[in-house]
């Protein structure tokens, strides 16, 4: 899969569902402490994981295989701007 114009607003949305998932962690962090910090962390690490996984095997290759996961991951955050 070649980059085409939707990257850079994939990207975009990626960076927002990366903001909001920190402030996220920050809030669960406040309130319930490290445990569930880190279980809420290790499912998006592992999602991440498998992401990045899936897209290889797919015939992903060097950077689009981060970015196509990264996307995959938190490219939610498309959703949560007007």
């Amino acid at each position: 899969m070649t980059s085409g114009n939707r990257s850079g607003t994939d990207i975009g949305g990626g960076h927002i569902g990366l903001a909001v998932t920190m402030l996220a962690l920050i809030v669960v962090s406040s309130f319930s402490g490290a445990r569930w910090t880190l279980i809420v962390a290790g499912g998006f690490t592992a999602w991440f994981v498998l992401a990045l996984t899936v897209v290889h095997i797919k015939g992903g290759r060097g950077r689009e295989v981060v970015r196509r996961a990264y996307v995959a991951t938190f490219g939610w955050g498309d959703y949560v701007t007007p």
